[in-house]
């Protein structure tokens, strides 16, 4: 389900990070998060591609999907 995202505990302490690069998904997420276009991200990180961006934001949004319970 996503392929370019990884964890390895001896890359960025096995935070979710892309294709194993010391990019982590947090970093990506955060710029798109704050105004930044995915041109300025692959003019930031040379190295991903678009579907690292789209992987880390679906990533995102799966791990913001929660069950909320009512009482």
């Amino acid at each position: 389900m996503f392929d370019r995202i990884t964890f390895d505990g001896r890359i960025l302490g096995g935070r979710a990070s892309i294709r194993g690069m010391r990019i982590p998904v947090s970093v990506i997420v955060g710029q798109l998060a704050h105004g930044a276009s995915w041109d300025e991200v692959l003019a930031d990180y040379p190295d991903l591609e678009a579907e690292d961006l789209r992987q880390a934001m679906s990533y995102a949004a799966w791990l913001a999907q929660e069950e909320v319970v009512s009482a």
